[in-house]
């Protein structure tokens, strides 16, 4: 059963290919949905797919890429959308 997770990673976070980075794991876990960098600094990801691969996406955001420092993090299950096809990179707070 497919569920979607909402995450909001802060710290340094932008400008360290977190977005590129997430979009890779999200992908080889077989998930789908969207990144995209927040005016506040921080990073939302939007993630959809079965619950042990959204854990283990959700594992990695609170470390990130080798670049990033991670000092804060938010997340929220639910019930899948089925929005999104594949994972992609919004532009700067926006929809893909």
């Amino acid at each position: 059963m497919k569920e979607r997770i909402t995450m909001r990673v802060s710290g340094r976070v932008q400008g360290v290919y977190f977005r590129a980075e997430t979009r890779s794991v999200a992908s080889r876990y077989g998930l789908s949905g969207i990144v995209r960098n927040m005016p506040d600094g921080s990073v939302e990801i939007v993630a959809e797919g079965e619950r042990e691969a959204l854990a283990r996406l959700a594992a990695w955001a609170r470390i990130g890429p080798p670049a990033a420092e991670v000092t804060g993090h938010t997340m929220q299950f639910g019930e899948a959308r089925g929005e999104f096809a594949g994972f992609s990179i919004a532009r700067d707070g926006s929809h893909a």
